[in-house]
């Protein structure tokens, strides 16, 4: 259950309060727990002592591995395009998701290669070495069959607003995570929302990363709906259909959270990419990488954990009487929309509404933040309080996306 505690503001705008030990500091600056306080990269860091951000995952330390730069590919520079003409490289950005593990199926089925930058606590999905989720077992999977995974930060955090030593704490719990996971780490990275500078650049130099871009967006993100995908085929059509693969080349980008990019757009872009005679290749065979240097060993020292013992409540997930009267939510009595009909979902506002009504266009943003009264299974993405079978449509998003998915549309990057 989503709680705030009684001295509940905070962020820049009231006075730069901090919360509590183990709080969370939304967007809209509230303290409070649960994932539309704590999830990154929405809740404010630097006000929010529990932000999912600032969480270090369990895992052996890796400040100190070493960090020779191999190879040919520049480190702490911006790398936009691949090097090997014909070659195609498709990218995916923000999971593992609920998408993958099918995305992962359908680049099998093709034959196809792909390059993933994992963020490793987004969105309120849990960290991806959690041995209780499906996250390590992907990530896995994709190593096996021949992927390239990559660094997209510990939280989805805009680099450019850190201070160094949190620049580099976003990198390096994302190594912890990935050592945990493989006994290795990346080379590769990509920054959130494209943003960097010279300083960032230094510090992912320093850190032994390759920062690596794109020259293709199909702009999937912005058109994840039945009725405008066409228009990131179109995209994709005006840079592949009937080039010549002596002189075109593409590093591009997707995001594997995105329904309509894994479950529309990318088997239509496989097709066109093969029917058109180019390879579909990772990033860094596309740069003439050789594979020895996508990764970094890790180490096999002490495993340390964060501290529990903040002192902060755990939510947990509550069910209440059916509703009498179209309310829902921990502010009417806790009530649900079980027998309010199938499709029916406990709205931010407290309304049982069908699920289509839950997009986040209908809602406004303070609404969404300031409501406590959403109970969610990030295992079954539905609300407590809603129906039974109470998911999103395919081509919505559950609430958990809304909250980074509102700053990536206003970036127009990811």
């Amino acid at each position: 259950m989503e709680r705030r505690q009684t001295v509940s503001r905070c962020g820049a705008d009231f006075g730069g309060a901090i919360c509590d030990p183990g709080y969370c500091c939304s967007s809209a600056g509230w303290c409070g727990l649960g994932y539309l306080y704590c999830s990154a990269p929405s809740c404010q860091i630097n006000y929010g002592p529990g932000c999912d951000a600032n969480t270090r995952p369990c895992g052996s330390d890796t400040t100190n591995v070493s960090r020779p730069q191999l190879g040919s590919v520049p480190y702490g520079v911006a790398i936009y395009h691949c090097e090997v003409y014909g070659d195609i490289a498709l990218t995916y950005d923000d999971g593992p998701w609920d998408y993958t593990s099918d995305l992962l199926d359908l680049l099998k089925n093709h034959s196809a290669k792909a390059t993933f930058f994992v963020t490793g606590n987004n969105l309120g999905k849990g960290q991806i070495n959690d041995p209780s989720l499906p996250w390590p077992g992907i990530i896995r999977r994709m190593i096996a069959e021949g992927h390239q995974v990559a660094s997209h930060t510990w939280a989805h955090q805009r680099l450019t607003d850190l201070t160094p030593d949190q620049v580099r704490d976003q990198m390096l719990f994302n190594e912890v995570a990935f050592n945990d996971i493989l006994g290795y780490f990346p080379t590769y990275m990509r920054p959130p929302y494209s943003a960097s500078n010279a300083q960032v650049d230094s510090i992912l130099g320093d850190l032994g990363y390759h920062v690596t871009y794109f020259n293709l967006d199909t702009e999937g993100y912005l058109h994840d709906d039945p009725n405008t995908i066409q228009q990131s085929k179109d995209i994709w059509d005006g840079a592949v259909e009937g080039a010549n693969t002596a002189t075109t080349k593409w590093l591009q980008i997707e995001h594997d959270p995105v329904w309509q990019s894994v479950y529309n757009l990318t088997g239509y872009m496989l097709e066109s990419l093969f029917r058109n005679g180019f390879r579909s290749v990772t990033v860094g065979e596309c740069l003439g990488d050789p594979s020895g240097n996508w990764y970094r060993t890790g180490t096999s020292g002490p495993s340390t954990c964060p501290s529990t013992t903040s002192g902060a409540p755990t939510p947990t997930p509550t069910v209440g009487l059916p509703s009498t009267d179209g309310r829902c939510g921990v502010n009417f009595n806790g009530t649900t929309c079980v027998n309010q009909g199938p499709d029916r979902c406990c709205s931010p506002g407290g309304w049982c509404v069908r699920h289509r009504e839950r997009d986040f266009k209908h809602v406004v943003k303070p609404v969404l933040e300031l409501n406590i009264g959403i109970v969610t299974d990030d295992n079954n993405q539905h609300h407590a309080h809603g129906h039974a079978h109470c998911r999103p449509a395919q081509h919505q998003w559950p609430l958990r996306h809304q909250l980074q998915w509102h700053d990536v549309r206003q970036s127009r990057l990811g």
